[in-house]
């Protein structure tokens, strides 16, 4: 099977740091997301794959180490031989089988237990929206997901309560049935996966009345999503494991796009917050003390004599927290606000001033 560019398909080159790669992946998840009008479903799982490969310091090392021989399923880093094997004459005039699989897997690490490939479940991804605050603090979240998942009566394994596995009569708990074909070079022997006990070597001596002896149902499923403090709006969550299961194999993975709802009062620009302040404009000539509102509470904020109208004040560690628990700042622009009419007393003051050339 020829391997896939997963960097033409991320649009980076090889030296791409794990930062570029998930910039990559936000924004063209986000492009193709299915859920969108012009989303395109093929294309986000083929960026969704690439991710997957690229972001795992181990299988992105195995796939450029193995280029086109790299095997993406159950993250193997070797071709799959397993479907290969040749008979040749034995000393007695029989055939003895020779299966590949049994040598590559010793340089390749294998792709699962016996040497076949590893089962995994389908990717599941969902948007949630979050209120700001909760995007600078963190919070805990609850789901309801209609999917494919472990069957509960059986805990997955397909069995009923109380009864127990048995070897598989199809393939003698091998995992693996081998077909003898003819070709040009004489018969050989293809192995496949055991349709009967889906490549686990056992079958259930009685099945789970739930599950019909799969060990998977559909189901509704409650995952709790830990939202981290300084998410960002597109930002994209990954749980392992919370997608889709699949009988004999691994689930697959949940991935939690987070859109972020807009404050009123406050923007973000990094770990710092912004905020605009209108102040009066001899609060602005005199200098005052105001309460201004923050995330974490009401601050006394003094404005100093002379201040210009578009000049920032800084209120330090009151921004969002990064991942060392440290908290950036909260900038203060103020506009001062001139008043629309004055007062024939408050003219001849503003006259006195201007005389005195403020």
């Amino acid at each position: 099977m020829a391997s896939k560019d997963y960097y033409s398909i991320l649009g980076v080159n090889k030296e791409a740091t794990e930062a570029d790669i998930k910039k990559a992946f936000h924004k063209l998840a986000h492009k193709y997301h299915p859920d969108k009008k012009d989303g395109d479903e093929a294309k986000f799982k083929e960026v969704n794959e690439a991710y997957q490969i690229l972001s795992d310091r181990k299988r992105r090392a195995e796939y450029d180490a193995y280029g086109q021989s790299f095997g993406q399923q159950g993250g193997g880093a070797g071709p799959d031989f397993s479907g290969f094997g040749f008979d040749f004459g034995g000393a007695n005039g029989e055939p003895f089988q020779f299966d590949l699989s049994d040598i590559f897997s010793q340089f390749f690490g294998g792709q699962g237990s016996g040497g076949r490939r590893t089962r995994r479940g389908r990717d599941i991804s969902i948007d949630i929206q979050i209120p700001f605050v909760e995007s600078i603090f963190g919070s805990e979240r609850s789901v309801l997901i209609t999917k494919i998942g472990s069957c509960e009566t059986c805990q997955g394994k397909g069995a009923a309560p109380g009864s127990t596995m048995a070897k598989c009569a199809k393939c003698n708990g091998k995992g693996q049935v081998h077909e003898t074909r003819n070709s040009l070079l004489g018969p050989f022997t293809a192995a496949r996966e055991c349709q009967e006990c889906l490549g686990r070597g056992e079958v259930p001596a009685q099945k789970c009345s739930t599950c019909s002896g799969m060990g998977v149902v559909r189901k509704s499923e409650e995952i709790k999503i830990s939202v981290p403090s300084g998410i960002q709006n597109g930002e994209m969550i990954r749980l392992t494991g919370k997608g889709e299961a699949v009988p004999g194999g691994l689930a697959g993975d949940l991935y939690v796009k987070m859109h972020v709802d807009k404050h009123t009062t406050f923007r973000r620009d990094g770990e710092n917050l912004l905020m605009d302040l209108d102040i009066k404009l001899t609060d602005a000539l005199l200098g005052a003390e105001y309460k201004v509102a923050s995330l974490d509470g009401e601050i006394a904020l003094k404005v100093p004599q002379g201040v210009s109208s578009g000049e920032v004040l800084r209120v330090r560690g009151k921004g969002v927290p990064d991942k060392a628990a440290r908290r950036g700042d909260l900038l203060i622009r103020v506009i001062i606000k001139n008043p629309a009419k004055l007062s024939r007393r408050a003219h001849d003051l503003v006259e006195k001033l201007r005389e005195e050339g403020v």
